[in-house]
């Protein structure tokens, strides 16, 4: 058996002597595991390193071994990816978010929506924006997506604020108002109808918000903790927009 697809390195670890054990995000085929031979070597270390963009060709006798991995670089990001702590810690918490999805399960916009926040992660408010889409398309995936576009007490589509713990449906302010000190706040930037980007207090509320469902649909029932990169990447995220807001500030 044999197929060719684009790919984004999440990871390798080492097998045997020279070779690696390679785990990818395809764009096709979901998350997918394969050995690559000298994997190790000079050549093939710069090529395998999380968040690149390769050409993979995996070949295997049946469907359901293993394989191996034949792999083109196409777009080498890791050295930029290095540069920021913010870019560091978020390739490793997309990476373990991913892997919330069953192998090989295909997830072509998760895929997709990989590409666009490693060529962002540089831009703090871009980075922690588009990471907070990317875990609400995971839950989304997993089987619990949050519905964000109407009250679920009275169906409106306007002035929502908050968003219901029990359910994960938006709620208007005037509905939650009542129970309030209950409520999860729902980000401005999660609003379709708000159409602003991201300042530290939503992103802030939009962390805690996805966090919540997170751990209640998905680590608490598994009996696993959330990665630590992601509060790494949280933190990086949060301090980079509060420096970018000061700088803006001081140049006024």
């Amino acid at each position: 058996m044999q197929w060719h697809d684009r790919a984004i390195i999440l990871g390798v670890k080492r097998h045997g002597e020279t070779s690696v054990i390679a785990e990818v995000m395809t764009q096709e085929r979901g998350r997918h595991l394969g050995m690559v031979r000298s994997g190790r070597s000079r050549t093939m270390q710069p090529v395998l390193q999380p968040g690149n963009e390769v050409e993979v060709t995996w070949r295997a006798r049946l469907d359901e071994h293993l394989g191996e991995f034949r792999i083109e670089p196409l777009t080498l990001r890791a050295a930029r990816l290095m540069e920021t702590a913010t870019a560091v810690y978020g390739v490793q918490a997309m990476g373990a978010l991913l892997r919330l999805l069953p192998e090989r399960d295909p997830h072509p916009h998760l895929f997709e929506a990989l590409e666009v926040i490693l060529d962002n992660l540089h831009n703090p408010a871009d980075a922690g924006e588009l990471f907070v889409r990317f875990e609400l398309a995971v839950l989304n995936d997993l089987g619990f997506g949050l519905d964000l576009t109407e009250c679920v007490a009275t169906g409106v589509r306007s002035d929502l604020a908050y968003v219901s713990p029990k359910s994960g449906r938006a709620v208007s302010r005037t509905a939650g108002a009542p129970w309030a000190d209950k409520m999860l706040l729902l980000p401005p930037f999660l609003n379709s109808e708000a159409n602003r980007a991201a300042d530290i207090e939503s992103l802030n509320a939009a962390f805690r918000l996805t966090a919540f469902f997170l751990h209640r649909h998905v680590y608490e029932p598994r009996g696993v903790e959330a990665a630590a990169a992601r509060e790494g990447f949280v933190q990086a995220a949060l301090k980079a927009l509060k420096a970018a807001a000061a700088q803006d500030e001081l140049s006024v």
